[in-house]
């Protein structure tokens, strides 16, 4: 029962303690009285009813106002120390409570001071013994951070879902000079905690080469996996994948997570393709001078002053030299040309893996059965698996879309130093020029789709494809010719006996929960802690969305795991394309000469929704920011569909009984510390610690899922009001 209700419920027990004994007690003498006593004392009663109902009216005021200044020291004073109480136990161990009204309740507020001292002093002995048990383990943390910010090369952990755990300062700079459009203003990046690894690198070449680590993992092999991708700018990227295993598992089942080391190579293809144009140029420049050189010595035949002895020993000398040369470049151009064929940078891979990963997507994408017949497993070949096993799948739709095999068979052998690998099938003849149409079409996959043409995959690997009937067994089969290579790697043997002097229990220089999140879409009944979130503010023109005042200034962070990324935060002055308010900046600081020159807002909100996408927003007094955005989307093409959560209104929630919930009153409630006051970044940083401190204060409400959140602040008063 609300405390209003009660304080009604006392009004009314009061006025019938007053009231009742009179009532009962007339009525008693009224029923034992005869006929002319009843009617003296109705004569009585009635010339004095005035003065009587006045008398009972005033005592009745005089109690009631009593009532309520007893109600107001002793219930609404209990409930207010009580919610601070639950301060002192969560959100603000430092909080005191204020000693104030009658002495029995400021008696009470001090031995709960007191006993608020006495658990500091036991927490803190607590602590004190938990930060000595840990020294170790943050000391080799912070190895492993010094050591990550100095390597050379761009690091990145990832979860299975692809969600990044960490990374180091190499791979942020890295991935901030490749952010192009929206995500380069405010000094966006690609990259942050939490975020996905799918928009810097292709989702499909990071599960193919996830695929390609669990067939080593279970083949007890060495896990290693590499690709090379392109960003949206062209930029193109060497990735290094190996796993992150529970501890003491090596098997595919054990598989958490993945490190991934990544180099842009961009400059060095391009320094590799001029001297390879330069060596093309060489060698054809060169193919030209020696023709004319051989054209002179047969010229020489003309001049009959040379003696004929002296004349062919001159021309046998030129020729033989011209003709060393002329080999020379041919195999120099022969050579230069089996370069060019693998100038992609390709990687080792063990034949019968590309053929399981092959199998297991022609499964699930065609729903096509395989089998396999004659296979080498001892075969490795120089290839690009993702873009190989992508060539198989494409031809093995290709049949299915018009020879409808009931089957797909692979084999795979070495002849010389080349191997082939046959995609065999049962069906009818096809003809050359379907076979020549389907090798120049770019590859589809359903909703996949590559730049590349079967062709231009087979000459990525310096390798041929062709088409080839078995009239005997009446199949057909696509023939892939492919290099052979010896990697580079010890034996199985060496192998797992590294594994096995491996010593037991590796030290684990990370705990990161993350580890164990599930994608974190947005899902209302999910838990408030389990999500991601862009706690953000912004600073106007003025306060009247409606009536054309403007953002200048949007601040947001982003909350992961329940920890607030102060530094992953999206800060940018934004001009308003209209005069300041002259009143407005003592509020903000910002003056027209900062607003000068920077992006609109068409500009600024693009990029604003891209660092908040796949987040829940937070605000606090959540509608007058979000009025402003909303206005903004017919302009910009951006809304923002995701759950508000308001401050405000969750405050209001746990704190009922409070007078204030202005964000510096929640803030001092709470123990949280505001830097700038009215600067979006720094507003939007202290809303950050302000949800944080409220959630286990909402859990004890039993508000524990966004849509609990969102149901418990519209039923709130100040929900009610409208921008």
């Amino acid at each position: 029962m609300k405390a209003k209700h009660r304080f009604l419920l006392a009004v009314a027990v009061l006025g019938l303690l007053m009231t009742g004994p009179f009532v009962v007690s007339a009525l008693l003498v009224w029923l034992d009285m005869k006929e002319a006593e009843r009617r003296m004392l109705a004569e009585l009663l009635l010339s004095r009813l005035q003065v009587g109902t006045m008398m009972t009216l005033v005592g009745f005021a005089i109690g009631v106002g009593l009532l309520h200044k007893l109600f107001r020291q002793y219930v609404e004073g209990l409930l207010r120390m009580a919610e601070t109480l639950r301060l002192m136990l969560g959100a603000n161990r430092n909080f005191r409570v204020s000693p104030g009204g009658p002495p029995e309740v400021r008696q009470l507020a001090i031995a709960a001071n007191d006993l608020a001292t006495q658990r500091d002093a036991l927490m803190d002995d607590v602590a004190a013994q938990i930060a000595q048990a840990k020294a170790s383990v943050e000391e080799e943390k912070n190895r492993l951070a010094a050591l990550m910010s100095e390597l050379a090369q761009a690091v990145v952990v990832c979860n299975l879902d692809g969600r990044i755990l960490l990374y180091n300062n190499r791979a942020r700079l890295q991935f901030k000079a490749l952010a192009q459009g929206p995500t380069s203003v405010a000094g966006g990046a690609l990259i942050g905690l939490g975020r996905s690894i799918h928009s810097i690198l292709e989702k499909s070449q990071v599960e193919h080469a996830l695929e390609v680590i669990r067939q080593r993992l279970a083949a007890s092999q060495t896990a290693l996996a590499s690709f090379v991708t392109s960003t949206r700018g062209g930029q193109l990227l060497r990735a290094q994948m190996v796993p992150v295993l529970a501890a003491g598992g090596e098997s595919e089942t054990s598989l958490t997570g993945y490190v991934l080391t990544i180099e842009n190579i961009t400059r060095n293809i391009e320094q590799e393709a001029r001297r390879d144009q330069a060596l093309l140029a060489l060698t054809e420049g060169s193919r030209a001078a020696l023709g004319s050189i051989r054209a002179a010595v047969g010229n020489l035949a003309d001049y009959p002053d040379m003696e004929a002895a002296l004349r062919e020993r001159f021309v046998g000398v030129i020729a033989d030299e011209a003709g060393k040369m002329s080999q020379s470049l041919d195999r120099t151009l022969a050579d230069f040309s089996d370069s060019l064929k693998t100038r992609w940078p390709l990687e080792d891979v063990l034949g019968i893996d590309l053929i399981a990963v092959a199998r297991r997507r022609i499964g699930d994408k065609l729903n096509l059965p395989t089998k396999t017949e004659e296979l080498d497993d001892a075969l490795w070949i120089k290839a690009d698996s993702f873009s190989l096993v992508f060539a198989l799948t494409f031809l093995a739709g290709k049949l299915q879309d018009h020879y409808a095999p009931r089957e797909l068979r692979f084999r795979l052998t070495a002849a010389d130093k080349l191997a082939y690998l046959d995609l065999i099938w049962a069906g009818p003849a096809m003809s050359a020029e379907t076979f020549s149409t389907w090798e120049l079409d770019n590859m589809q996959i359903g909703s996949e789709s590559s730049p590349l043409s079967l062709r231009e995959v087979i000459d990525r690997h310096g390798g041929e494809v062709w088409y080839q009937r078995e009239k005997a067994a009446h199949r057909a089969f696509f023939r892939f010719v492919l290099p052979l290579t010896t990697p580079e790697i010890g034996s199985e043997a060496e192998d797992r006996q590294r594994n096995t002097d491996r010593p037991a229990g590796r030290p684990e220089y990370y705990d990161f929960d993350l580890f164990n999140f599930a994608d974190p879409s947005i899902d209302l009944d999910r838990k408030l802690c389990e999500l991601t979130y862009t706690v953000f503010d912004t600073e106007t023109t003025g306060l009247e969305p409606s009536k054309g005042d403007e953002i200048i200034q949007i601040g947001a962070a982003r909350i992961v795991n329940n920890r607030l990324l102060r530094q992953e935060v999206f800060d940018q002055i934004v001009d308003p394309e209209r005069p300041l308010k002259p009143e407005s900046i003592p509020i903000h600081g910002i003056t027209e000469d900062m607003v000068r020159g920077k992006p609109n807002i068409d500009i600024v909100l693009p990029a604003f929704h891209e660092f908040c996408e796949d987040t829940v927003l937070i605000a606090h007094n959540a509608a007058f920011d979000m009025r402003f955005l909303q206005l903004k989307e017919e302009r910009t093409g951006f809304s923002f569909a995701q759950p508000v959560l308001d401050t405000l209104l969750l405050s209001a929630v746990a704190h009922p009984n409070q007078e204030s919930h202005k964000l510096d009153a929640i803030a001092e409630r709470l123990g949280v510390h505001i830097g700038a006051r009215h600067n979006a970044l720094e507003d939007a940083l202290a809303t950050g610690e302000v949800f944080l401190k409220l959630l286990p204060l909402l859990e004890e409400k039993g508000i524990v899922t966004v849509r609990q959140a969102l149901e418990a602040s519209e039923k709130t008063y100040f929900a009610r009001v409208k921008y």
